[in-house]
């Protein structure tokens, strides 16, 4: 989240796009609902399905799963072409009353000023930016950009040129305006399924928001992120958002409402393959051998990440200790690198499926529920592994593969291994929640039996692993020899606060002279006070530069602070540590104008104080403390090179401004770009994977729409929940939701057993997925239009994701049903949208 939990209480209008906050989130609502009440906000919901956070909404938006970034461009579209006029919106001239965007944070927090190279051109009917050349790297038909079309035009000093009065051809934001000039009300009507008038109210009651005093929140989750598109739809929301002047103020933002307690800090610790922990980029074999090359390479002229080598620096100290020198580039040979291969969770599992990866670790993860099918199923690539280790509660599905139905057991030669591991509540440490605040969890109660926490395993298993090859040798051993690791506590416990200290940074050889308790007789090291007293030079170590200032005082660690604001806005900067900082708004530059008054006096956050000449307010200024008034207002988003918010950007690999892609699996073509399809650049690896456009055949056989989802009595794969009976009894087995209509059509009664199945399942031999008819009024039929010119009626069916054929209630695993295709950026695969057919067991 840009901005947190209780700074809901701020916002005039919410939109919940992408998400059911009320059944997935509801502690969020508490805050949603304090500012219905006490400020009279409004709350839109915009889902395939009227969901129960449709239900207590003032509109409920029904769209087709597939096309947010279609529905998020009619909002720009809205946004630059709608003028308000005597009370009320039209489409007109510059001369005709007051913008719909927020002119002046546009004019000068966002890049909307800077001219694009000459190169450069919008897609035409292809779909495709200026850059688009083959992807030779792929295996299967694929694009890839040359993303020097994108850049910016610059004077000799390569200083980015401008246009402060926007109307230069080349300036982003006539280009912008000229784009979305394609997703009007007529066309996105007709892409989403939407009715105009929904459409329409929606995008005056948003974008009412585009004004001083005002202030619009956009929540989402998975049902915006897990696309082909996934990326696309993020940039949407936030390129509304900058035209709104809704960034880096009281009540806006983009805020990501995420799953469970801690993906946020999981996230932050790099958990995903492409980044290490702080968002630093992962080093790669060939692009960066050495350090220099590597800082050169990922250090920016300008803006906040110019302190990237004291980050980098002080990661390899932690990592390495004495053995990193500058002699030896702090022991950066040894640091892990990317060696060519995608290493995310589709292609992970086609390497195993061609037995280049011959061993798994699944830690507190079940993909054989949660991934998407490939050519074979997930069950059937794991026989290629020689060994499997689960970490898990519980023997989940992925633990016991080898004897899924319709698997035989003596065909299986992999070596499984279960660790039994322990609950959050029975373990101590600190959690990262949505908002960023890391807050200090305390145990609970003792784990049962041999049950162990993550990090006394994960400790167990790297010091039996590095005595291993220190007595033995073997490939490569000093990245794992060298490794400075001296997490051990009392009683063969992890110290915890070693592990906090490590991660906060530190003096390296130093102590705190104020603390007389030693570890293991060695003074403790004294803690840098925030990540600015992180160096370059090998004299500070820390693991996270993000956490830095979380865990920086002994005897009260910022991350265990609980004292509650007693006047303010809600920042609550004495509860917890949020990252960076403890700033609980980022960009909050923004939420001044360019004079540094603030634009919403009843929720300010900061502002400048002309008298003393400083910034103060309600949160932690994201200004850099060397920065002057002028430099801070010239650069006011400051982890961005040009200081600029994007509304146009090169640093995705798919489009510079967010565009409508169809799904892979798709009941139709792209309307406003009609011969392109899904996104030329996602990850594929296999062929003839998904439903082909141009087969009348397939595309009348797999003609359903299919979403997916979470309902409130079971968790994720619901390998725990599954186990607990009265949450069975709650909600028992797999159910499909069915709209009366396509009951009526297909001759489903509620409560019909039915069988669903896609291409994928067809391909493999799989019978499918079996579940249980829910006929409901919650989904209904849909009329998209046809690139002839015509209509098309699209039914929509859901299905949860919890059931897998292990624990006291089982069931078929929907993700089968789901194609092995992924965003180009992030690479989540594709679940939120596929094709096909349904039919009544008999």
């Amino acid at each position: 989240m840009t901005n947190h939990w209780n700074d809901y209480q701020h916002s005039d209008v919410f939109m919940a796009i992408g998400g059911n906050t009320a059944e997935c989130h509801p502690i969020s609502m508490r805050w949603i609902e304090k500012a219905r009440k006490e400020k009279g906000a409004k709350l839109i919901s915009v889902d395939p399905r009227q969901t129960r956070t449709g239900a207590v909404s003032d509109l409920y938006v029904p769209i087709r799963p597939g096309t947010n970034a279609a529905f998020m461009g009619w909002l720009i579209h809205f946004a630059l072409h709608y003028r308000r006029d005597n009370g009320d919106y039209v489409m007109a001239d510059d001369d005709v009353g007051e913008p719909v965007y927020h002119e002046e944070y546009v004019k000068h927090y966002t890049n909307a000023t800077y001219l694009v190279t000459e190169d450069y051109f919008s897609p035409g009917a292809d779909g495709l930016f200026a850059g688009a050349i083959e992807d030779e790297r792929s295996d299967v038909e694929r694009m890839m950009y040359d993303q020097d079309y994108w850049v910016f035009q610059t004077d000799d000093d390569g200083n980015i040129q401008r246009d402060m009065d926007m109307k230069a051809p080349q300036c982003v934001f006539q280009i912008m305006k000229d784009f979305y000039a394609d997703y009007d009300l007529v066309t996105i009507s007709k892409v989403t399924g939407c009715p105009k008038e929904s459409l329409l109210e929606t995008a005056k009651m948003f974008c009412e928001t585009g004004i001083e005093g005002k202030a619009g929140n956009i929540l989402y989750a998975m049902g915006i992120t897990q696309f082909t598109h996934g990326a696309q739809n993020v940039r949407g929301i936030a390129v509304l958002q900058l035209l709104l002047g809704n960034m880096g103020i009281a009540g806006g933002g983009v805020n990501a409402q995420r799953g469970q307690s801690n993906v946020q800090g999981a996230t932050d610790m790099a958990m995903l393959y492409h980044i290490i922990p702080g968002y630093n980029p992962m080093p790669q074999q060939e692009a960066h051998p050495t350090l220099e090359d590597y800082l050169e390479a990922t250090t920016p002229a300008d803006g906040w990440w110019v302190n990237r080598p004291k980050y980098i620096i002080s990661l390899l100290k932690e990592f390495y200790g004495d053995n990193a020198t500058a002699d030896n580039d702090f022991g950066y040979d040894w640091f892990p690198k990317l060696d060519g291969y995608d290493y995310s969770h589709i292609a992970t599992f086609k390497l195993i499926s061609e037995n280049k990866v011959k061993g798994m670790i699944c830690w507190a993860d079940n993909p054989v529920v949660s991934g998407p099918a490939g050519e074979r199923s997930t069950r059937e690539y794991m026989k290629n592994l020689d060994w499997l280790v689960s970490v898990d509660l519980v023997e989940n599905e992925t633990a016991a593969f080898w004897k899924a139905p319709g698997v035989d057991p003596a065909e299986v030669d992999t070596e499984v291994f279960i660790l039994p591991a322990s609950n959050s509540f029975e373990r101590a440490g600190s959690k990262a929640n949505s908002g960023r605040w890391i807050q200090w969890q305390w145990k609970a109660q003792e784990a049962l039996g041999e049950c162990r926490s993550d990090l006394w395993i994960a400790n167990e298993m790297f010091k039996y692993l590095q005595k291993l090859y220190e007595e033995e040798g073997g490939e490569t051993p000093e990245p794992i020899t060298n490794m400075k690791w001296d997490y051990d506590g009392e009683d063969g416990e992890v110290d915890l606060e070693k592990v906090c200290i490590a991660l906060n940074g530190y003096k390296y050889d130093t102590w705190d002279p104020e603390w007389n308790e030693t570890w293991n007789n060695n003074a403790k090291p004294k803690p840098v006070t925030n990540f600015v007293g992180l160096a370059d030079d090998g004299s500070t170590a820390c693991g996270n530069w993000l956490y830095s200032g979380y865990y920086n005082d002994y005897e009260h660690p910022p991350t265990m602070r609980r004292e509650p604001e007693k006047e303010g806005i809600g920042s609550h900067l004495n509860w917890s540590f949020a990252w960076p900082l403890n700033r609980r708004i980022v960009y909050n530059r923004c939420s001044a104008d360019p004079d540094g008054n603030p634009w919403n006096p009843d929720a300010p956050v900061i502002w400048w104080n002309h008298n003393r000449e400083e910034w103060v307010g309600n949160d932690i200024p994201d200004i850099p403390g060397g920065w002057d008034f002028e430099k801070a207002t010239e650069h006011p988003f400051i982890m961005l090179e040009n200081g600029h918010g994007n509304l146009f950007s090169s640093g995705v690999n798919d489009a510079p401004l967010p565009i409508h892609y169809e799904p892979a699996d798709s009941p139709v073509r792209n309307l406003i770009y009609p011969d392109a399809t899904y996104n030329p650049v996602s990850q594929r690896f296999y062929e003839d994977h998904t439903v082909d456009m141009d087969d009348a055949e397939e595309r009348e056989k797999y003609d359903v729409v299919l979403t997916t989802y979470r309902v409130t009595e079971h968790y994720q794969t619901g390998s725990l929940t599954r186990n607990i009976p009265w949450l069975n009894e709650m909600m028992p087995e797999l159910f499909i939701e069915i709209s009366e209509e396509l009951a009526q059509e297909k001759g489903i009664k509620d409560g019909d057993k039915v069988r669903v199945n896609s291409k994928r399942t067809d391909q493999n031999g799989h019978e499918g997925v079996s579940a249980k008819a829910c006929v409901t009024k919650r989904f209904k039929p849909m009329t998209i239009g046809t690139p002839d010119g015509g209509e098309k009626e699209v039914h929509v069916v859901g299905l949860p994701f919890h059931w897998g054929y292990k624990g006291l209630a089982t069931g078929d695993v929907t993700n089968d049903l789901c194609p092995s295709v992924g965003d180009p950026n992030t690479t989540i695969p594709e679940s939120k949208a596929s094709l096909c057919r349904i039919e009544k067991e008999v």
